[in-house]
């Protein structure tokens, strides 16, 4: 159990690692699908799910370790990725072939909030029963 608690709270570093890794490289580095729109529209919606999923890594990780985990850790957990979007956006408007937007960081932003409604909902409001009991196994550990 202890090798998957530092595991869990190594991920959001590592995700940190991979995000401005692939933020240095051009958008098709990776993969580009032969119709143009559609590679547009996944790769756009892809912000949504992106720092989403790093603030999933960061409560995960901060649920690891001892002390209560608080609304308050938990919208600082929300804070955090949303500036790392911001830190995101700064960091590609110094590549050529990388655009930065506001509309960029809003998608951002989105996907944070979405899943901070139902981590919040899980952890301290009852709601989402199966998400919270998920949540206490990661806290058990």
């Amino acid at each position: 159990m202890k090798v998957i608690k530092w595991i869990l709270r190594i991920l959001p570093f590592l995700y940190m690692g991979a995000i401005w890794i692939m933020s240095s490289l051009p958008s098709n580095h990776f993969v580009e699908l032969p119709d143009s729109a559609l590679d547009k529209t996944i790769k756009e919606s892809l912000h949504l799910i992106e720092f989403a999923c790093f603030y999933v890594l960061l409560v995960l990780a901060f649920l690891t370790r001892r002390g209560p985990f608080t609304v308050r850790l938990n919208v600082i957990c929300a804070v955090i990725a949303g500036l790392y979007g911001l830190t995101d956006e700064i960091h590609q408007s110094f590549y050529a072939y990388r655009s930065a937007s506001w509309f960029d960081l809003v998608k951002d932003v989105t996907g944070i909030v979405v899943c901070f409604y139902f981590i919040q909902g899980a952890l301290f409001k009852g709601r989402f029963v199966r998400l919270g009991k998920v949540l206490g196994y990661v806290r058990g550990l």
